[in-house]
């Protein structure tokens, strides 16, 4: 008896055989996109809420009897004196050498008024001020805080009244916009 020779097994391919399809995305994923969505809709809209309420009190707030308070006038702007040029001697410092100080700056005052008396003046603020800055050395003004310091002169120098028994000046500010030791 003659047996049939075996059929070969077959050879397994490197491929496999696709296997199923994934099943679609489940339900619970696409409640959970739309609850994600809706909760960040909701924080949005909070936070909006919450900065027109914030900005709409803050902005008029309410005097004790309930009424909202009368606009007031905005701050007016500074007035500005811009002065010539300063060339000076300084005083001598350690090494005895000749130092010049040239400084160009401007002085802030409240109102027109009192730019009107400044200018008026100005042969007095001159004169002060260069008695005031031919005063100083070169290693006084050197630093941020020797500068700071001459500022405060400037203004103590200036506000003092041109008359006897006159008003003070009201210049509140010196600002320098050239300043050179050499």
């Amino acid at each position: 008896m003659a047996t049939a020779p075996k059929a070969a097994p077959k050879a397994v391919s490197k491929q496999a055989a696709p296997e199923v399809a994934e099943a679609p995305a489940p339900k619970k994923s696409k409640t959970k996109l739309i609850i994600i969505i809706a909760a960040a809709v909701v924080i949005v809209a909070g936070a909006a809420g919450g900065a027109f309420v914030f900005l709409h009190n803050s902005a008029a707030p309410a005097t004790a009897d309930g009424k909202k308070p009368a606009k007031t006038e905005p701050a007016k702007a500074p007035v500005f004196v811009t002065l010539e040029p300063f060339t000076v001697n300084l005083q001598p410092g350690e090494n005895g050498t000749d130092q010049f100080l040239q400084v160009a700056l401007t002085l802030q005052v409240p109102n027109a008024e009192q730019e009107e008396k400044v200018k008026n003046f100005m042969p007095q603020v001159r004169s002060r001020l260069l008695l005031l800055l031919s005063s100083k050395k070169a290693s006084e003004l050197t630093s941020v805080d020797g500068k700071k310091k001459l500022s405060d002169d400037i203004i103590a120098t200036v506000n003092q009244p041109f008359a006897e028994k006159g008003e003070p000046q009201e210049v509140s500010a010196v600002f320098f916009t050239s300043f050179v030791i050499q």
